[in-house]
């Protein structure tokens, strides 16, 4: 068991809190600050985001409570505003009321100033939710009581309820960050923390990209060790007063240098590399695509940086399967790579496992893609120069299928999942590959992405009960 903070808690216990957006988030808030005897208000502006308000009444003690609207009054009054990340406080009506001695904190935040858990945290536009999971289940297959946080899993304060002013602590807690939740994020102490790439997202919120970078850089300040990715430089530490003189572990698909992680053909074989050191080849791993391999160098990197042995989390990539229907390598007996990538539901991650896959075929080997589905009004247009380049055969079904089908001559165009897996079949070599890429919703064809992919891999597999 392990104490919480005490000054940290009468801290809270003396202020007017503000729990900001009572979604999950402010809920794990709300559960926390209850079991410790902590008084706060609650502001949301939906009006029915609590599916029985006199349970959440009575369970916190009758809190202030205003939903429906921006509560100006509430929000002035807070010494101490508790704000969930899907709220953005550039709203006039928020930023405009909270008062200049205000602390405007996120439930990590919190969680920071209350434990010293040892942290490693992650950053990034894309594979941010493969890196964690893949860290979690190399701690735990190492023996560590190692637990996920922040943008997945449970929130990071339910680790501290019961509030008995003490916990349980996992030996280290891998922390992924969204931007959103980085804006109010200044007290970690990571042990090392990743951007792993920086691409236009959340600009909605953002505004520019400028400042979306500096948002993802601002992890760095927090943490010991940066591991940062050689081939985005969005994601090199910036010196400044911040970070300066700040130890770097980097990644990339490059030959590394010593102290370093790569990627080196050995043989015909693409392999990861610690320096000159091989590790074990791309061929080997559960999930595809030269994004997926970065990935992985990225989780090495952070591991190492924890201590972890590097033998030892390299024996333990091939027990991780992945996040479901994400790049996944479906079994087979035909010596054609299958991946089912059921979960690209839009243009950019379609656009990430092409351009990721693509690069690790050789000459010879055919790319064929399977797409299509509920576009939801999507721009489809930047695929067409990459399927135009890098894709052999296109196969496409579904609602707006037809305006990925226009990206290229002789596209064929199929109704059912089990059409396009016949049809690529028999379009395919040994080698080759067949990438279920959609960028498309599945609501069209299916209750929802999983069983898509499902129907995918079982019409694989069928096959060769056919052969």
């Amino acid at each position: 068991m392990n104490n919480l903070s005490q000054s940290t808690l009468l801290m809270l216990r003396a202020k007017n809190i503000l729990v900001l957006g009572i979604g999950l988030t402010g809920l794990s808030c709300a559960r926390f600050l209850t079991a410790n005897h902590i008084s706060f208000a609650v502001n949301d502006s939906r009006e029915h985001v609590l599916n029985d308000l006199a349970h959440f009444m009575q369970t916190h003690n009758e809190p202030n409570i205003t939903l429906g609207s921006w509560d100006q009054t509430l929000i002035a009054h807070a010494d101490i505003i508790l704000a969930s990340p899907g709220v953005d406080l550039a709203t006039p009506a928020i930023k405009e009321a909270i008062n200049a001695n205000c602390l405007v904190w996120g439930d990590v935040e919190l969680y920071c100033r209350l434990t010293d858990t040892p942290i490693l945290a992650v950053t990034g536009s894309n594979g941010k939710s493969t890196v964690v999971s893949l860290l979690a289940h190399i701690g735990k297959s190492l023996g560590h009581n190692v637990e996920l946080g922040g943008n997945i899993g449970v929130p990071v304060l339910n680790h501290l309820i019961p509030g008995d002013d003490q916990f349980t602590s996992p030996s280290l807690l891998v922390l992924e960050l969204s931007s959103f939740q980085l804006e109010t994020l200044t007290s970690m102490q990571a042990i090392a923390s990743t951007v792993l790439n920086v691409s236009n997202d959340h600009l909605d919120r953002h505004l520019t990209l400028k400042h979306y970078k500096e948002i993802k850089q601002s992890i760095y300040q927090q943490s010991n060790i940066a591991v940062v990715n050689r081939d985005d430089d969005a994601t090199f530490v910036r010196v400044n007063a911040g970070v300066k003189n700040k130890k770097v572990i980097s990644f990339g698909s490059d030959i590394a240098q010593q102290g370093h992680f790569g990627i080196t053909t050995i043989g015909e074989q693409s392999t990861l590399m610690f320096g000159d050191q091989p590790l074990i080849s791309i061929d080997q791993l559960p999930l595809a695509g030269i994004h997926n391999a970065l990935n992985y160098l990225a989780a090495l990197a952070l591991g190492l940086s924890a201590g972890w042995s590097l033998t030892a989390m390299v024996e333990n990539l091939l027990s991780f399967n992945g996040l479901p229907h994400r790049c996944q390598r479906v079994a087979s007996n035909d010596n054609i790579n299958w991946i089912n990538d059921s979960k690209a539901t839009n243009v950019g991650a379609t656009l990430a496992a092409i351009n990721g896959i693509s690069k690790l075929l050789k000459p010879s080997e055919q790319l064929i893609l399977i797409a299509g589905g509920e576009g939801k009004g999507a721009d489809f247009s930047p695929l067409k120069q990459v399927i135009a380049k890098q894709v052999s055969h296109l196969i496409t079904l579904g609602k707006d299928g037809n305006k990925i089908a226009s990206f290229r001559d002789n596209t064929i165009e199929v109704n059912t999942l089990e059409q396009a897996v016949i049809k690529a079949s028999r379009l395919a070599k040994p080698q080759d590959t067949v990438l279920l890429s959609p960028a498309c919703a599945s609501v069209d064809m299916f209750k929802n992405f999983v069983e898509r992919g499902q129907v995918f891999i079982d019409a694989v597999r069928q096959l060769e009960e056919v052969s």
